[in-house]
């Protein structure tokens, strides 16, 4: 267990006893805050973004895939690689992870689920998260003119269609690099933060303002379990740190929901 008195050291592969205290803890909060990042998704086949050989960072450029410059300097070449991640979004399924957030949120007097992922598998799961980062699904104009559209079964594979509206450039209604987070969605999300408990799974920690959420849930009072595989810049706030994965240690984790009092 990583306390707040006397961090274990980072990377300790944590035994039973702190999944006992993850149960103790979550049984007696009124008011959960759910943070998920890209490891929530990769046990459903979505790559990570900052993994060392698999992630999506590793294999291409940031900044000319996921920029503003970059979708004006190649329209095609940045709406080609979007289609290939909404097909592997089509093609992916929630996970065991996915499936006990949804069912844990009826648990709770308040249940948050903030998400940094794009993909709208929580959404699939059941989930109505905060989805801080936009929807990989659906498409928007360039120009803000206030187009939006969410069936991307219609969109072309090859070039971006013309915004119906402006005739500029329609792009995926994600946040992309150099781009502020929607004003209103970041409310929300740190309103959820005022919680008695914080999940943080699968996140490095290393996106803003996403992972300033934990701390300002500590700085309120608030436990904070951090499940991930990987040690993260998150760890030494944690009350808790369960190194597994989402689909192995949420269902685990959440198991004893239904024997949770009512508030």
């Amino acid at each position: 267990m990583v306390c707040r008195d006397g961090p274990a050291p980072a990377g300790r592969r944590l035994n039973s006893a702190s999944l006992d205290a993850a149960r103790e803890y979550l049984a007696h909060a009124r008011r959960v805050a759910v943070l998920t990042g890209a490891g929530n998704s990769a046990e459903s086949g979505i790559p990570t973004f900052r993994d060392a050989t698999s992630g999506l960072w590793a294999k291409f450029d940031p900044m000319q895939l996921a920029s503003e410059d970059g979708f004006r300097a190649d329209p095609p070449l940045v709406w080609r690689w979007y289609a290939w991640r909404r097909g592997l979004v089509a093609n992916a399924q929630p996970n065991a992870g996915h499936h006990a957030l949804a069912s844990a949120q009826s648990h709770f007097d308040s249940f948050e689920l903030i998400t940094q992922n794009v993909d709208g598998l929580h959404t699939r799961a059941g989930s109505a998260p905060i989805e801080l980062h936009g929807s990989i699904l659906r498409t928007v104009c360039l120009a803000r003119c206030g187009f939006s559209q969410g069936d991307p079964v219609s969109l072309p594979p090859g070039e971006p269609p013309r915004c119906p509206q402006c005739n500029d450039w329609l792009r995926p209604d994600v946040v992309w690099f150099g781009e502020m987070l929607d004003g209103a969605t970041l409310q929300r999300a740190q309103a959820a933060a005022r919680c008695d408990l914080m999940l943080v799974i699968g996140t490095s920690g290393l996106v803003y303002p996403a992972a300033g959420l934990p701390a300002e849930a500590l700085r309120r009072g608030a436990k904070v379990i951090i499940v991930n595989p990987q040690a993260s810049d998150l760890d030494e706030l944690a009350t808790i740190v369960l190194r597994g994965t989402a689909a192995v240690e949420l269902p685990r984790l959440f198991a004893a929901t239904d024997a949770v009092p009512s508030h």
